[in-house]
C-alpha cells in the first residue's frame, strides 16, 4: 500500500490525513498530544469555557492510519526522522508544520496539560491586572486587545505598534481601520504608533509583575503584564537552512520529488489562514489519490478572494472582502 507521511497535525494536516486514510498507509507526525484550535486561542485566554474547547484529541481522527507524537528532526527525500520513532519512510511526504507565534495566539507546548495551565495562569493574572501592554497592532494584537477589553472592561490597555498605523501589513480599507480605531478608543485603549520598545519587559508574557519600560521614542510605559503580538515564523527548522519550500500549482515542493507542502509554510501568495490550509489539503488529497489510482496530479490550487473578519471580542469588530 502507498505510504503517506504528513508532518504537522494542524488544520491542513488533519484534513489531509482523514482524506487519505482509506487509500493509503497514513502516518501523521505531530509533536502535540492534542489538536489545538488556535483560531480560538485568544478567546480562550479570557474565557475559561473556551480554554477547554480548543484542545481536541487525535485518537478518533484515523481509522486505519496512525498518529505518531514526536518532533520532526530532519528530512531526507521522503523520509522524516522523528524523536522516539526513528526514520519514517514514505512514498509521499507532506509538510504541514505551519507557523510559530507567541503565546497566547499559539501554543508551542507539546503537552496540553501544560498549555492549559499557562492559559489559566494568564487568565487569573488578567483578573488582577490594572494595566496591560500589548506590543504589535496587527490582526493578532488588535484581536487580543478586543478580547481583553470585552472580558475585562476595567483593565487599561496600551497598544504599541512600530509602524505609523494599526493593521499595517495588509491592504485594508481606510474605513476598516477607522472603525477599529473608533471602537478601541471607545474602550479606552491607548494606541501608540510609530514607536517600539527600547528593550523587552523583564517578565514573561502573561505573567503578573508590574514593570516599567522605555520606548525608542523616549516614552516611559508602565503596566502590570504584557503580551507580544508580533513575530510569526515558519516552523521549518527541521528542514535545514538550504531547504527551499516553493510549491507549484499542484502544491508539490519544487525540486523535491514526492514531497508536497500545505498551509502556512508554502509560498502561495495569500494570507495564512486555516481555511486556506484546508483548501490546500483537499487539492493534495485529490492529487495523491489520483496518483495512487494510476492517474496524474491534475488538481490545481488557485487562491480565492479573501475575506477578513476582525473581531473585537464577542461584541465588536469589522470585516472586509479583499480582492485582487
Amino acid at each position: 500500500m502507498t505510504r503517506v507521511t504528513i508532518v504537522g497535525g494542524g488544520y491542513g494536516g488533519i484534513v489531509l490525513a482523514k482524506a487519505l486514510d482509506d487509500v493509503a498507509e497514513v502516518v501523521l507526525v505531530e509533536q502535540k498530544d492534542t489538536f489545538v484550535n488556535h483560531a480560538a486561542a485568544l478567546r480562550a485566554v479570557v474565557d475559561r469555557r473556551w480554554a477547554e474547547r480548543i484542545f481536541m484529541p487525535y485518537d478518533r481522527l484515523l481509522t486505519r492510519g496512525r498518529v505518531v507524537h514526536g518532533t520532526a528532526l530532519a528530512v531526507r527525500g521522503t523520509t522524516v526522522s522523528v524523536t522516539g520513532a526513528g526514520d519514517i519512510d514514505a512514498d509521499h511526504l507532506v509538510l504541514a508544520t505551519g507557523t510559530a507565534y507567541p503565546f497566547p495566539a499559539k501554543h508551542l507546548e507539546s503537552c496540553a496539560a501544560i498549555a492549559r495551565a499557562r492559559i489559566e495562569r494568564a487568565h487569573a493574572n488578567l483578573e488582577r491586572a490594572g494595566r496591560v501592554l500589548v506590543v504589535g497592532a496587527g490582526d493578532v494584537g488588535v484581536e487580543l486587545v478586543g478580547e481583553i477589553t470585552s472580558a475585562f472592561p476595567g483593565i487599561e490597555v496600551v497598544l504599541l505598534e512600530a509602524e505609523e498605523r494599526i493593521l499595517p501589513n495588509r491592504d485594508y480599507l481606510p474605513e476598516l481601520r477607522q472603525s477599529i480605531d473608533r471602537q478601541l478608543a471607545g474602550r479606552g485603549v491607548e494606541i501608540i504608533t510609530g514607536d517600539t520598545l527600547a528593550w523587552l519587559p523583564p517578565i514573561d508574557p502573561g505573567v503578573l509583575s508590574p514593570f516599567r519600560v522605555t520606548t525608542t521614542g523616549g516614552r516611559r510605559l508602565e503596566a502590570d503584564m504584557w503580551f507580544r503580538a508580533h513575530g510569526a515564523s515558519a516552523a521549518t527548522g527541521f528542514l535545514g537552512g538550504d531547504y527551499d519550500i516553493r510549491v507549484d500549482d499542484r502544491l508539490r515542493v519544487v525540486g523535491h520529488p514526492g514531497v508536497w507542502a500545505i498551509g502556512d509554510i508554502t509560498d502561495v501568495r495569500e494570507t495564512k489562514r486555516a481555511d486556506a490550509a484546508r483548501a490546500h489539503a483537499r487539492v493534495v488529497a485529490a492529487n495523491i489519490r489520483s496518483l495512487i489510482g494510476g492517474g496524474s496530479a491534475d488538481a490545481v490550487y488557485a487562491p480565492r478572494p479573501e475575506h477578513v473578519v476582525l473581531p473585537l471580542g464577542p461584541d465588536g469588530g469589522a470585516s472586509q472582502i479583499l480582492r485582487d
